[in-house]
């Protein structure tokens, strides 16, 4: 075996294709903080794909449980890292879904230690980045709000959750919708960090796109919050807000409260904005958002009127060089020309 004389934090290793199974092996023998050199020597040698690969698929994922279950909370946590570091490849992260971890995994969501906090926060957002790792949480919905209605919960904790609650809502909303998830997310639109404010718009997107969240967002007094964060300083709460309002807006009472609170000359200033061509890339979403909720505030009588007068900037931008908003801006032309 190769001496750990140069680190004594890390325990000796193998050579080759003996490192990964000699040190599992010694994680079985070993106890409490005698297991975090262990843990330590194999998030070190996971970085190497062919050993990251063995480790997934010699049966070892399974072991793991009993260390996510360790009275020390070193363990705990470095045994999260192991696994943030597995779940950092496509093949991790199908070796977690397919094993019985997920359960005490989310257990240490309430974990003493931050770091292992964060670890698994970590984990379960690689996995919900996945169609079938988000089907997978769907079940954990209900305790990931109940976590974020902790106000104690540091901004980076905060960031991860609302991260997971969005892809987990954009495969099925319906678990956040019946935790309350419309009026939570909105105090959290008003936070004081962007980095908040941006995964709570994202996860309201998702939210909205049911009849039952585009009518939650109405009846909460979530569209005055929009309405002002879409002139937020960070594009991606601007672009996300867009998203909620242009789903909000496909309702009538979306489109009633959308006009009181005079919301056109925000999206109209919005698209008349000129910029280099790579930040017009980076606007492109927001800009498409824009048009199709005008699209559907112009099906309401005073939104059509209104925008009758705007005609001059949705043909500019029915020119436009992306086809994409070439095409949104000739529909909602469409509708603010109709006629019987």
């Amino acid at each position: 075996m190769a001496g750990s004389a140069a680190d004594p934090s890390r325990a000796a290793v193998g050579f080759g294709r003996w490192s990964v199974p000699l040190l599992f092996g010694q994680l079985e023998r070993e106890e409490g903080a005698g297991r975090v050199p262990v843990l330590d020597s194999l998030c070190d040698l996971i970085h190497d794909p062919e050993r990251l690969y063995q480790t997934v698929t010699g049966g070892f994922m399974e072991q793991l449980k009993v260390l996510l279950k360790d009275h020390d909370p070193s363990v705990r946590t470095k045994t999260c890292e192991l696994l943030r570091l597995l779940t950092s490849h496509s093949i991790g992260r199908q070796a977690l879904l397919s094993s019985s971890l997920l359960p005490p995994l989310s257990e240490l969501l309430d974990d003493s230690s931050s770091s292992c906090r964060r670890n698994v926060l970590l984990v379960l957002n690689s996995l919900a980045q996945l169609p079938a790792g988000a089907h997978a949480l769907l079940p954990l919905v209900p305790k990931l709000m109940l976590k974020l209605r902790q106000e104690e919960e540091v901004e980076e904790e905060e960031v991860l959750l609302l991260s997971t609650l969005s892809y987990c809502s954009q495969v099925n909303p319906l678990p956040a919708l019946a935790s309350n998830g419309v009026p939570l997310l909105g105090h959290k639109l008003t936070h004081s960090s962007p980095n908040i404010r941006r995964e709570a718009a994202a996860a309201m997107m998702a939210l909205s796109v049911p009849v039952d969240g585009k009518q939650q967002v109405c009846e909460e007094q979530i569209l005055p919050i929009l309405v002002d964060l879409l002139q937020d300083e960070d594009l991606e709460v601007q672009t996300n807000t867009a998203g909620v309002l242009m789903n909000a807006t496909i309702i009538t009472a979306g489109k009633r409260l959308s006009l009181e609170l005079n919301v056109l000359p925000i999206f109209l200033d919005l698209l008349s904005e000129s910029h280099e061509e790579e930040e017009e890339r980076r606007r492109k979403a927001l800009v498409l958002y824009c048009l199709r909720a005008l699209t559907s505030l112009a099906e309401a009588p005073e939104g059509r009127r209104l925008l009758q007068e705007q005609l001059c900037l949705l043909e500019r931008r029915s020119q436009d060089l992306d086809q994409d908003i070439r095409r949104a801006a000739q529909t909602a032309i469409r509708v603010v020309t109709w006629t019987l």
